[in-house]
């Protein structure tokens, strides 16, 4: 078989897998959500409502049915790509919710993983291309601290120390209350601000931006650091690269022309999944910061009982990251002739 029709294969059955996946995710959350402590009811109306009341809301929204009966219901609807409509803000639907919060958390995390793709792939070339020197131990000990130290305490060390005790950065929030907000044409504040002609609120949406897409980065980089670091030394020690050297080609010309771009393989399935899961795995740091993103908006309707909202953003998270793994497999499959399929 050629090489063009194995990919086409390994295409086909990695698309076919995708469902299977969101099935069992969706499943798992809606039994998970059941299990849970807690009754929606209560959360709605207050633990000391009417019998009367609770029960008459309960059949309302279809909680009183049998579960298998609500399974039933709900991934028909979600055949139909329908998240379903939130029990405590009553009339909105999930995708309303999607589409009002999550622009907050796609901007987060872009600029996150652009401030963890400079930092880790710089530090982690200068460590690698100059090895058993003070700057290899820098990179190693930078990508062990920053791997391991947890997003929601370092974000609150640095909210304390830049913005209570030395002011340069806001405390929360995404843009200030007492201001109005860019027109909104993307959802994304910066990008609209710049749209709109107007520095001044992009400059206020870089400043609230800062902090936390700083913390995110900085951390996440660690990842990126280390994986540049490690591959780049391996490639660095190739013959193809000692052969460059050889020819007298400069040192810094090999690293950047030759050796890096192989060493990044590695790093593209990384970035694809790292980025994915930051799209919903930031609920720890928006919480921290008071982000107002879609990640920020599931841990209050987890804390709510929300059923329908906490399914459909779940899903929806959780299809993001289905499609990236999907993307990035057949990615690394078209680019490295060495993975077969």
């Amino acid at each position: 078989m050629s090489r063009s029709k194995a990919l086409q294969s390994y295409i086909f059955v990695r698309l076919l897998l995708a469902p299977l996946m969101l099935w069992t995710i969706t499943t798992a959350v809606f039994l998970l959500l059941r299990a849970t402590p807690g009754d929606p009811i209560d959360a709605i109306l207050g633990s000391r409502a009417p019998a009367a009341a609770k029960a008459a809301m309960r059949t309302q929204l279809g909680l009183d049915a049998p579960l298998w009966e609500q399974y039933l219901k709900y991934m028909k609807d979600l055949l139909g790509f329908d998240l379903g409509t939130s029990i405590t803000t009553r009339g909105q639907t999930v995708w309303q919710i999607i589409g009002d919060y999550f622009p907050a958390t796609v901007e987060l995390a872009v600029c996150s993983m652009a401030i963890a793709l400079i930092v880790g792939i710089s530090i982690g070339s200068l460590a690698a291309s100059r090895p058993n020197t003070i700057f290899d131990v820098v990179g190693r000990l930078f990508g062990i601290i920053t791997y391991s130290l947890p997003a929601f305490w370092a974000g609150m060390i640095l909210q304390l120390i830049f913005s209570v005790q030395l002011g340069w950065f806001p405390l929360g929030t995404r843009f200030p209350v007492t201001f109005p907000a860019p027109q909104s044409y993307t959802g994304l504040y910066t990008i609209d601000s710049l749209l709109s002609a107007n520095p001044g609120q992009f400059l206020t949406s870089l400043h609230y931006l800062a902090l936390p897409s700083l913390t995110l980065g900085i951390l996440l980089s660690g990842i990126f650091e280390r994986i540049v670091r490690v591959n780049l030394k391996q490639t660095l020690q190739a013959d193809y690269v000692e052969a460059a050297r050889a020819r007298g080609i400069p040192e810094l010309q090999i690293l950047w022309a030759h050796a890096l771009k192989n060493a990044m393989i590695p790093v593209i399935t990384v970035l694809g999944l790292t980025f994915a899961a930051l799209l919903g795995g930031a609920i720890l740091t928006e919480v921290t910061f008071s982000w107002p993103g879609l990640a920020n908006r599931l841990y209050e309707a987890i804390s709510l009982r929300d059923y329908p909202t906490v399914q459909g953003i779940v899903v929806f998270f959780a299809g993001i990251v289905v499609m990236a793994s999907i993307v990035i497999d057949i990615l690394n499959a078209y680019i490295d002739p060495r993975i077969r399929y």
